[in-house]
C-alpha cells in the first residue's frame, strides 16, 4: 500500500522521468533503429488514443443534470479564445517575425483546454466540480473549433491550401474533444448498465493520464534533442509556459470572485490537459513547442501542491 501511495502521491515527476528515460535508451539500443519510423507511428496513434479514453471516462462519470453553465465560463472562454487569436494575428500578417516560436507557445498555452483532472483537485479544494465540467465541456467545444480555424493561417503546410489543412486538423481535433462527451450521453440514455459500470472504472483515467504523459515527455524530448533552435529559444517556451501559467490562475481567480467561485473558475482557467497541448505542439505547430506543454505540467501542478497543503493545513486548525 505505501507504494502505491507513493506513486500515486508522486506521478508527475516519475511519468515525466520515465518519459526522458525511454527516449535515451530506446535511442541508444542500435538494434532497435529501424523501428524508428514504426515507433513514431504508433506513438501518432497511441496518443490521441490515450486522450480519448481518459476524457471519456471523465465523462462517464458526470452527471448531464449536474451541469451548470454560469456567468464566469462566457467571460473565461472570451479569455482563451481571444489571446489565442490575438497571438495569432502578429504571425499571420508577419509570419518570419522573430520571437515567432515564443507566440506559438503562448497560443499553445492559452488554448489548451482544462484538465480533466481538474474536477479531483477542484472538488478537494472546496470548489465546485460540476461547474468546473461544465466548462471542461465547453471548453473542448472552442478548442475544437479555433484550432482547426487559425492554425492553418499562422502555421500553413506546404502544398496545402487552407481548407485541406482546416479538414485534416478538424478531423483530427473535432473527434478527439468532443466525441468521448457523445459517447457518454448516448451509452447513459440508451445502455444505462454499461454506461455506470465504465463509471466505476474512472479512476483508471488517472493510470492511463500517467502512461500518455511519460509518451508526450518522450516525445518533447525529442522535439528538444533534434531542434535546430537554440537553447535559449527552448529557455524562452519555458519562460512563456510559466508566464502563461501565472497569469491564467491569477485571472480565473480574479473573475471567478466576482461570482463567488473563486477556486472553480481558477482552476477552469489554469489547470490545463498538458498532454494534449504537447500533442498540439509537435502535431500542429513547431515541434519545438511541445517543450511548454512539458512545462507547464510542472508549473500548473507546483500551484496545485501548495493549494492542496494551504487547504490541508486550513482543515487541521
Amino acid at each position: 500500500m505505501n507504494i502505491v501511495r507513493f506513486v500515486k502521491d508522486w506521478t508527475l515527476p516519475i511519468s515525466m522521468l520515465m518519459g526522458v528515460v525511454l527516449y535515451f535508451v530506446y535511442v541508444n539500443i542500435p538494434f532497435l533503429a529501424p523501428t524508428k519510423p514504426l515507433v513514431e507511428r504508433l506513438v501518432g496513434i497511441i496518443q490521441p488514443t490515450l486522450i480519448f479514453l481518459m476524457l471519456f471516462l471523465t465523462f462517464c462519470k458526470v452527471d448531464v443534470h449536474d451541469l451548470k453553465p454560469c456567468r464566469w465560463h462566457a467571460k473565461l472562454l472570451l479569455i482563451q479564445g481571444g489571446v489565442f487569436v490575438v497571438l495569432a494575428l502578429p504571425l499571420f500578417f508577419f509570419p518570419d517575425m522573430p520571437g515567432g516560436l515564443l507566440l506559438e507557445g503562448a497560443m499553445l498555452c492559452f488554448i489548451c483546454p482544462t484538465a480533466t483532472a481538474a474536477p479531483v483537485i477542484t472538488r478537494k479544494l472546496g470548489g465546485d466540480a460540476a461547474r468546473l465540467t461544465s466548462y471542461t465541456i465547453l471548453v473542448n467545444f472552442l478548442v475544437a473549433i479555433l484550432v482547426p480555424l487559425v492554425v492553418p493561417l499562422v502555421h500553413p503546410q506546404p502544398g496545402l491550401s487552407f481548407m485541406i489543412s482546416f479538414s485534416m486538423i478538424l478531423g483530427k481535433v473535432f473527434p478527439l474533444l468532443l466525441c468521448p462527451f457523445v459517447l457518454a450521453v448516448i451509452l447513459r440514455y440508451l445502455v444505462p448498465k454499461v454506461h455506470a459500470k465504465i463509471g466505476e472504472w474512472h479512476e483508471l483515467a488517472f493510470y492511463l493520464w500517467a502512461v500518455a504523459l511519460a509518451l508526450a515527455i518522450a516525445m518533447t524530448v525529442r522535439s528538444i534533442v533534434h531542434s535546430e533552435y537554440s537553447f535559449w529559444y527552448q529557455a524562452g517556451l519555458a519562460l512563456i509556459s510559466l508566464i502563461s501559467c501565472a497569469l491564467q490562475f491569477y485571472y480565473g481567480k480574479k473573475i471567478g470572485r466576482k461570482y463567488g467561485d473563486t477556486i472553480s473558475a481558477g482552476q477552469a482557467l489554469g489547470q490545463k490537459n498538458t498532454v494534449l497541448a504537447i500533442w498540439m505542439g509537435y502535431t500542429f505547430f513547431t515541434p519545438v513547442t511541445a517543450i511548454v506543454g512539458g512545462f507547464y505540467s510542472v508549473w500548473h501542478n507546483t500551484v496545485n501542491s501548495y493549494q492542496l497543503y494551504k487547504q490541508r493545513k486550513l482543515e487541521q486548525k
